[in-house]
């Protein structure tokens, strides 16, 4: 047994170990969020909320912090003003928000080409606005989660995390890249002790942690007192919780015993979120990502065939073609584009 299999406390809210589920946008929705709780992850995170569209009434907003059935509910805001991040706070809690965490480290275009995510670690004034509006507006614990820095010549990431502290965020996330290096390269997890150094609110260390073993590298290299686990979680939901099992001497406890089963299962919970045509288009990243991770020789014409139909039942179909015999892959074998 590690640290990181050990309860931690963000204000009042016990969280029930320290491998989380990092907040990804377009991914950790309700039906995934649901398959890492149960799997185990001590903390799942939900999409990004933008704020003001959330204050306005958004639908898909307000799809994205549906709390469902979790028993730990962390509601994700992101926006360039203090007053719709506060309102949108407002919300969050109202909607059994059990914590409310700011989105400072999206290196998205779209996102800090709007003047937020990373985009307000240029602008450490203007950020601390929306995290006083934040913190004032709610009574459960606000969060941060940011990047080292704008680029590696304003690697500001401690100065920001003390200024939050001061402001009342409860716990700070750092991921060891800068907004400029995107996903580029490794993460730099020796650079996040300077966080550690300037705060005392628990620190979570976040980047290319995929493993048990990487979980106690980091912990060890950034002196935090948790870690997230991001794209690594793509195409098995499982992981967080099999990696905190494997940490108290449980091998691969929390994988599936059916993976065709699980994945017919989480394709059919997204349907039912999302209504079926909705849902079978937000389904295709994720079928993309099992069929990756865990299968071989999958013919060309069945792959267009599951990544372009829209007929709920054929996919239903061809998914329990591919999958039926296939057990899962642990989770040291990588994709292309998530480490």
């Amino acid at each position: 047994m590690t640290t990181a299999t050990l309860p931690l406390k963000i204000g009042p809210v016990e969280i029930r170990n320290r491998v989380f589920l990092a907040p990804m946008s377009g991914v950790s929705d309700l039906p995934f969020r649901r398959r890492a709780w149960e799997a185990g992850a001590g903390l799942v995170v939900s999409e990004m909320v933008a704020s003001a569209e959330l204050c306005n009434h958004h639908s898909e907003s307000r799809k994205r912090m549906e709390r469902g059935d979790l028993q730990t509910h962390v509601v994700q805001l992101a926006g360039r003003e203090a007053h719709w991040m506060g309102e949108a706070a407002k919300i969050a809690e109202a909607e059994g928000a059990d914590i409310v965490d700011i989105n400072m480290g999206c290196p998205a275009k779209k996102v800090t080409g709007g003047y937020s995510g990373s985009a307000l670690m240029r602008d450490l004034d203007h950020a601390l606005t929306l995290i006083e509006a934040t913190v004032q507006a709610v009574k459960v614990p606000v969060t941060l989660k940011m990047r080292l820095g704008w680029d590696h010549n304003s690697i500001n990431a401690p100065e920001l995390a003390r200024r939050a502290v001061e402001a009342g965020v409860q716990m700070i996330t750092v991921h060891g890249r800068t907004r400029c290096q995107f996903y580029t390269g490794h993460a730099d997890w020796d650079a996040i002790r300077a966080v550690r150094e300037v705060i005392s609110v628990p620190l979570v260390a976040n980047g290319d942690v995929g493993s048990a073993a990487d979980v106690q590298e980091i912990m060890q290299r950034s002196g935090a007192d948790a870690v997230m686990i991001g794209r690594a979680a793509y195409g098995q939901p499982w992981l967080a919780g099999q990696i905190a099992d494997a940490l108290r001497g449980d091998v691969n406890k929390a994988a599936p015993a059916n993976l065709s089963d699980y994945v017919l299962a989480h394709y059919h919970g997204m349907l039912e979120h999302y209504g079926e045509k909705t849902g079978v288009r937000h389904a295709r990243k994720h079928l993309g990502w099992y069929m990756e991770r865990h299968t071989a020789d999958v013919p060309d014409t069945v792959k267009k065939a599951l990544m372009t139909s829209g007929n709920a039942q054929e996919v239903s179909t061809i998914l329990a073609d591919i999958f039926s015999g296939v057990a899962p892959v642990s989770g040291n074998k990588s994709l292309k584009d998530a480490a």
